[in-house]
């Protein structure tokens, strides 16, 4: 298809900059499978679902995985982007002509990298120098990886340290937020527990490449970069039975749904999946594992956008989307969610 019909106008000013507080303050536009949009907000989630459905979410969290330095005399600006093993780590690098194989990185605070390899895409492998290990130096020197919309309005500050991460974090290795769950508070999740909405857990280590732009003309040329995640067999099983009872499967952000995918049959059996995915979701795509979602508004052309389309409609979305920036929804990361509850 071509990306060009994944477009649309946004005003800069419904970026947002900040989360709201309380974060299940945030507003909610539910979009059914008819195209029917109904305002709300993410604390009145629990009246949308019903006794048995599931929400999966992920558990990553986000490093300080954004780091400045120097090469000699040049500056140097790196993103961690996926881990390999315990000291190297893919990186997209900013200024990356100043860079040789073989060349020290200085990034201060005693932490420093060598170039290893340069990609096709331009991004290199690091591997970081020492005995500590990589996540205790990036601690020390990196800063979170705020998406380039907000980093490029602001600088990034310690308040971004907390904001930056959902209740649910508990395993190092994302560079960027599972954004959906951010608006969840132990409240809310008091409310979807006291309602029987059983919750469930996965892990994806969202890499830097969900922020790359999009730049082939078609969506068949576009290259997705891998991202390594996890469902355990006991969390499979459990899927499947609720599924089996019922109940609906409720992916919370577009990376609990891409692994879900991922570890799903064509009959539609979750099964256990360690490793990396690459899954690209466009329309005609037939989704197999997950019943409804919850996610931030995307970016245009982006490839999340064409996720939200595949599950909803193309003109359902587009109609979504002009409606929330007439309503003046807040975007991205830091902004509101929507529910998408398909026929």
């Amino acid at each position: 298809m071509l990306v060009d019909l994944f477009d649309f106008d946004l005003p800069p000013e419904r970026i947002a900059l900040r989360p709201v507080r309380p974060r299940d303050a945030a507003r909610m536009l539910v979009v059914d499978g008819n195209g029917g949009l109904r305002d709300h907000h993410v604390r009145d989630l629990p009246q949308f679902l019903r006794r048995g459905d599931v929400l999966v979410v992920n558990d990553t969290r986000v490093i300080p995985a954004q780091l400045e330095g120097r090469r000699g005399e040049a500056r140097i600006g790196a993103t961690l982007h996926k881990r390999l093993d315990l000291r190297r780590w893919v990186a997209f690098i900013r200024n990356a002509k100043r860079l040789s194989s073989g060349d020290r990185i200085e990034f201060g605070a005693s932490v420093t990298a060598l170039a290893q390899e340069r990609h096709a895409d331009g991004s290199w492998t690091l591997f970081f120098e020492g005995d500590e290990p990589v996540e205790v130096q990036l601690e020390r020197a990196g800063r979170m990886p705020l998406p380039p919309y907000i980093a490029g309005k602001r600088e990034t500050d310690e308040a971004d340290r907390k904001d930056y991460q959902t209740m649910f974090a508990n395993k190092d290795g994302a560079v960027a937020a599972p954004t959906a769950a951010l608006h969840f508070t132990p409240e809310l999740a008091q409310a979807l527990d006291d309602a029987g909405i059983r919750r469930e857990t996965l892990t994806l280590h969202v890499g830097a490449g969900t922020f790359l732009p999009v730049k082939a003309d078609d969506t068949g040329d576009h290259h997705m970069h891998a991202e390594w995640g996890r469902i355990d067999a006991a969390t499979a099983d459990r899927l499947n039975e609720a599924r089996s009872a019922g109940g609906r499967i409720i992916a919370i952000g577009t990376t609990s749904l891409r692994l879900l995918e991922s570890a799903t049959r064509e009959d539609g059996i979750i099964q256990p999946f360690e490793g990396d995915t690459s899954i690209f979701i466009t329309p005609g795509y037939r989704f197999k594992a997950i019943d409804g979602l919850m996610t931030n508004f995307h970016l245009p052309r982006s490839t999340l956008f064409m996720l939200v389309s595949a599950l909803m409609g193309l003109d359902v979305m587009q109609a979504a989307y002009a409606h929330a920036i007439a309503a003046e929804y807040r975007f991205y990361s830091y902004g509101d969610s929507s529910l998408l509850l398909p026929d």
